[in-house]
């Protein structure tokens, strides 16, 4: 799948983001071979494994102006990065506990341009910041990172959605979300993304 069906699935995007989308493949690929933070076998799919995945998060919530987002445990930039792309008016703030994965997110966001980003080699129990949402790509369990990250989630809203959670989770969910079940909604991405790939991915929202 190649970056095209970024541009299909979001047919608005500025010539800045779709030239923002386009260099990641050589960008990722580049840094994928010194320091790997995509499965090698799976760099080929950047574009629908990677990128349109991290923007599955717009099945739930467009991000309003000046929305502030913290996500936790990005890898090498996922979904922080294409929703930073995506939201140029928000504010995005990317997190991981190692610090190889944390350098090559850092490259990416600078070769691109991306001036609403902050990054940081740090462990959400040390994050003392405060954001409208928190998001992840499936790091662990949703109690786990409730626990973790309660105290990073301010009390003002700007958005349609209560502040929260937002995960992209994948399998049967109903084990992980029986603490939640008062406060959580899910949504299938195989609604809008019509590939195997998507036949058991998620969105999933907790307000905390």
């Amino acid at each position: 799948m190649a970056v095209s069906s970024i541009f299909t699935h979001f047919p608005s995007l500025t010539e800045k983001q779709r030239s923002q989308f386009e260099a990641l493949d050589a960008l990722y690929r580049d840094w994928n071979a010194k320091i790997n933070v995509i499965s090698r076998r799976d760099i080929d799919n950047l574009y629908e494994h990677h990128v349109l995945h991290s923007l599955g998060i717009t099945h739930a919530i467009h991000f309003r102006p000046g929305t502030e987002v913290m996500d936790v445990g990005t890898g090498g930039g996922f979904p922080g990065i294409p929703l930073a792309i995506m939201f140029p008016e928000c504010r995005f703030h990317l997190i991981d506990s190692i610090g190889k994965k944390i350098r090559v997110a850092t490259a990416v966001a600078e070769a691109i341009g991306l001036e609403n980003v902050t990054l940081a080699h740090r462990n959400a129990v040390e994050e003392k910041g405060k954001f409208d949402f928190v998001v992840s790509r499936a790091v662990m369990n949703l109690s786990d990172l409730a626990a973790l990250v309660r105290k990073n989630i301010h009390n003002k809203q700007r958005n349609a959605l209560p502040n929260g959670i937002i995960c992209l989770k994948g399998g049967d969910l109903q084990a992980e979300l029986q603490p939640f079940k008062r406060s959580a909604e899910v949504w299938p991405l195989h609604e809008v993304f019509p590939y195997e790939y998507y036949e058991e991915k998620s969105v999933v929202y907790v307000h905390v």
